[in-house]
């Protein structure tokens, strides 16, 4: 019997890398997509795209609707990537009411075999620094930090209901943050680097970050589809890294300048509201927001031993990833430096 893998999100960094790791291994692929979504161009051949939004019951039934005889594998990776300035409103809609939708089909399909989400570890209560946080078996969006955390909480939540109130076999994985080539929709670390490397930010805030290569993390998501095991949740992450060290890597890979100065966390508060206020006059988004801050100053130190020991999963060297993005954007043409 053939089989489909049904992936939301394709068109994003994690869903594009996801896309492109099955066609690789000549599976066959149906990706979900907004309409008219300008990153559907660089979805790679051969995959098939349906066009629909999560939030319609009916488009997102239609991306389930298969030919008799063929099964399905889910892989939920679609969500909005809230900073802290979108409306929440739009964000629990897509990153829960979409997941809900997902689910459902999962539940009246009977060809669909799994389901694999891509939560976040953004979903996970902050432990005090000094402990990793560890997977958990219930998910609270009253114990986490902003509307995309606890969109991620509920809609986390939902889906292990499902396994053990509907018998839905589906597990998750929760990536902490992104980073690596292809990243065509310029992330916020992503616009760091390339920023750096044209010497256009002498100021940045002295924080740490938890980054995965998303190569890394598209090898872990599909090593769920194989292995991951009903009910229950994996987290993909990395070695905790300074701003500082993160910008030395930048400089020696990128053959650039490190930040003039690093923003101690108690100006950058003051920064952030300044830049508030600012955005409130001007209409435009502030560089900087008290949501950023707090994915800086926090702790981000996340245990994936669980991840590695059942599912294989690695992470390369942050100087690799860094390197490979750094040729990425290179041979992309989006740096305007003078060689």
């Amino acid at each position: 019997m053939s089989r489909v893998y049904l992936l939301t999100g394709a068109a994003g960094f994690l869903g594009g890398e996801i896309c492109r790791q099955l066609i690789d291994r000549h599976c066959t692929v149906r990706a979900f997509v907004l309409p008219n979504d300008p990153a559907a161009k660089y979805l790679p051949a051969g995959v098939e795209i349906c066009e629909g939004d999560l939030c319609s019951a009916s488009d997102v039934e239609r991306f389930f609707t298969v030919p008799a005889g063929v099964n399905t594998v889910v892989i939920h990776c679609a969500s909005i990537v809230a900073l802290g300035t979108e409306p929440s409103e739009l964000v629990m809609n897509v990153n829960v009411g979409g997941t809900k939708h997902i689910i459902a089909q999962c539940l009246s399909h009977s060809e669909c075999e799994k389901l694999v989400y891509v939560g976040s570890t953004g979903a996970i209560p902050e432990l005090p620094k000094g402990q990793a946080m560890k997977e958990i078996t219930h998910f609270d969006a009253n114990k986490v930090v902003s509307a995309y955390g606890q969109s991620k909480a509920v809609a986390t939540q939902a889906v292990l209901d499902a396994v053990r109130e509907k018998g839905l076999n589906a597990c998750v994985v929760q990536p902490s943050g992104i980073l690596g080539p292809g990243d065509v929709a310029m992330s916020q670390t992503t616009t760091g680097i390339l920023q750096q490397m044209q010497g256009d930010v002498p100021v940045v805030v002295n924080g740490t970050f938890n980054l995965c290569d998303v190569r890394d993390l598209a090898a872990g998501t599909l090593a769920a589809v194989d292995r991951g095991k009903t009910g229950e949740c994996y987290i993909l992450a990395n070695e905790v890294v300074s701003y500082p060290e993160f910008a030395r890597l930048v400089a020696e890979e990128g053959h650039c300048k490190q930040p003039v100065f690093y923003l101690p966390l108690w100006l950058a508060h003051g920064v952030a509201w300044l830049l508030k206020q600012l955005s409130r006059a001007t209409g435009k988004a502030p560089a900087l927001t008290e949501y950023m801050i707090y994915n800086l100053s926090r702790n981000n130190a996340f245990d994936s031993s669980k991840a590695r020991q059942e599912l294989g999963y690695t992470s390369r060297p942050f100087r690799e990833t860094i390197r490979d993005e750094v040729q990425w954007l290179r041979e992309g043409g989006y740096l305007k430096e003078s060689e």
